[in-house]
């Protein structure tokens, strides 16, 4: 409960200062600039990020030995991409899909799980776009890769080290809960009949958020070459993995308004694009509402059993 009130009151006080740096300006700007095409756009690129994370999340919860039919994940992402974002913290929509879907399942904890692997294996292929992206487009953060990469690297080692040392059986619920992870990460992301599939829904939906921010960008104002802004959209992307924000505001507006005038634009246009993005997502998601008044009304029936994989 602490915490959750910590990232709202992070969020809201993101948002205070930004209103204090640039003023109510640019937010209002960036929505009064929204237009039918990029309405339109947002929608397509909806229905194309929202499938592949639907099937993303088949194939780690298949993996992990919990069935779940395509159909019913598309339903299911489309109410938390709602769910996110129109709630504080950007994340109750996947904590939502997660307990349902176990409930359903008849094991709660591995519904949690699937939905837990699933989102770091996309911030996992997010964060490695992020270093080539970065590397290779001219960027505020450039001089910083080679200290991030080898972080990354050296944490991803001492994972590996770490998962190889832990003893075959027993010990504390630590070191059980430690077991159990690096299963799930074997089963649900690494075995052979997954890992591919994941990788490449992940990497279509950073490709579909990243166009709707470039969309976002451009209907903004900022006519800058996509070789300037697609580093600067990448980073306001990185910052919504960040759990401090307000349906979705805060973070995103607060580096996108960094990286913009750190990289010679406007502080504002940062601002009018972060915001466009996020009405933008909310249209996008607008069929998880249907989806959401639609299962109030349909009684709940059990759609999966434990242990039936894919």
């Amino acid at each position: 409960m602490v915490w959750a009130w910590a990232r709202v009151v992070g969020g809201v006080g993101l948002l205070a200062v930004l209103l204090w740096q640039v003023g109510s300006g640019p937010f209002l700007a960036g929505v009064r600039l929204i237009d039918a095409p990029a309405l339109a756009a947002a929608l397509v690129i909806g229905v194309l990020t929202t499938v592949c994370a639907a099937w993303r999340w088949s194939l780690v919860a298949g993996g992990l030995g919990v069935r779940l039919p395509l159909a019913t994940a598309v339903a299911h992402c489309y109410r938390a991409v709602f769910l996110n974002a129109t709630l504080p913290g950007g994340v109750l929509g996947d904590v939502h899909r997660a307990v349902r879907h176990g409930r359903d399942a008849g094991d709660v904890s591995r519904g949690i799980r699937a939905v837990i692997w699933e989102r770091t294996a996309g911030q996992v292929v997010l964060v490695g776009v992020a270093l080539v992206v970065l590397a290779v487009f001219p960027s505020p953060v450039r001089s910083y890769l080679p200290v991030a990469a080898a972080l990354l690297v050296g944490g991803g080692l001492v994972t590996v080290l770490a998962a190889r040392a832990l003893p075959g059986g027993g010990g504390s619920r630590w070191v059980r809960a430690l077991r159990t992870a690096v299963a799930d990460v074997r089963a649900g992301l690494l075995a052979r009949r997954t890992w591919f599939g994941v990788v490449v829904a992940s990497a279509v939906m950073v490709a579909g958020h990243l166009a709707t921010f470039l969309v976002a960008a451009r209907t903004a104002g900022a006519d800058a070459p996509l070789s300037r802004l697609l580093p600067l959209t990448l980073l306001a992307l990185l910052a919504m993995g960040l759990p401090l924000n307000i349906a979705g505001f805060g973070p995103r507006e607060g580096v996108a308004a960094w990286a913009f005038g750190a990289a010679g634009l406007s502080a504002a246009q940062g601002v009018a694009t972060g915001t466009v993005y996020g009405a933008l997502v909310l249209v996008a998601s607008l069929p998880g509402a249907a989806v959401l008044l639609a299962r109030r009304r349909i009684p709940v029936t059990r759609e999966a059993t434990p242990g039936v994989d894919c």
